[in-house]
């Protein structure tokens, strides 16, 4: 029918032309952005689920640095006992050596001398070793809590509140100073400086002897702390290759909804363009038809 006052024709077009104009939008912001949700308005759906992976994976990349800070933790603290170790073992064989009868008196005074000065340098391991400026093993109960000897640790080791990691050492550290205390005359797991001189080795060989046991025992006790702290290290490596992977493929999940497929939507781009070319050009022609009613009364 033809009409002066209704272009039904003119009317579909532009309709047509606003559904182009709103597809090619949204294809231009995808390829802008790269992301293919935008807004929620773009998959609703979608989006909920990219959001609780987003804040999954950026959790895991949180809990990863956690476990690299604590396994440097345990890397500090096994190499100050490590040092201990050696110094222990240096010790028993002083005290080995002063238990010997072709050792006289002025001998086991030399060798206490470096005795004495070893149990000071086990006391400054022990009692100021720190990391990131709290003490390992300080077992100064007055003073600030130390990481080891007064209170178990939690590790968060994942994104969720159930993803915790316990590690308790006071026991073993309680009985790795006690053991160093029995052992060596004048050891201070306070850490600080000693005067008192010890007597293991100075008084005669049968004290000296007596050492010797006791200083296997407190190297024992410094080997159970340090295997300790080794297994829970290579656990916590285990966590760290476990987050790196599930985070990666959790990322990869988000990016199949979130992110622009770039091939398809160039080629939905260009097929929007060329509807607008063809709508604008039919509107055009659909505004013409109305002049066709004034041939009608000439």
């Amino acid at each position: 029918m033809l009409s002066l006052h209704t272009n039904s024709a003119a009317l579909a077009a532009q309709n047509s032309i606003s559904r182009t104009q709103s597809s090619l939008s949204t294809s231009q912001t995808r390829l802008s952005t790269g992301f293919r949700v935008n807004s929620a308005m773009d998959d609703a759906a979608g989006l909920q689920i990219a959001t609780r992976l987003k804040y999954q994976t950026s959790g895991m990349t949180v809990a990863m640095r956690n476990t690299q800070n604590s396994i440097s933790l345990m890397q500090t603290a096994e190499g100050a006992l490590d040092e201990t170790t050696t110094i222990l073992v240096r010790m028993k064989d002083l005290a080995t050596q002063a238990a010997d009868g072709s050792s006289n008196d002025a001998d086991r005074t030399s060798m206490q001398a470096e005795f004495d000065a070893l149990t000071n340098e086990l006391t400054n391991i022990v009692g100021n070793t720190t990391f990131g400026g709290q003490k390992l093993f300080n077992a100064d109960m007055s003073s600030s809590t130390a990481t080891f000897q007064n209170t178990g640790l939690t590790f968060q080791i994942g994104a969720s509140t159930n993803e915790t990691l316990k590690f308790d050492l006071t026991t073993q550290v309680s009985a790795m100073q006690t053991a160093l205390t029995s052992a060596t005359a004048g050891f201070n797991s306070s850490g600080t400086a000693s005067t008192a001189t010890g007597t293991e080795l100075a008084t005669s060989a049968a004290t000296a002897n007596s050492a010797i046991d006791l200083l296997a025992s407190a190297i024992d006790s410094v080997s159970v702390v340090r295997s300790n702290l080794g297994a829970t290290s290579n656990r916590l490596e285990h966590v760290y290759n476990n987050l790196a992977n599930v985070s990666t493929n959790t990322k990869a999940a988000e990016g199949r909804i979130m992110d622009t497929d770039f091939a398809a939507e160039s080629s939905n781009m260009t097929s929007q363009q060329m509807l607008l070319q063809a709508g604008t050009a039919m509107l055009k022609q659909s505004n013409s038809t109305s002049s066709l009613v004034m041939s009608l009364l000439q």
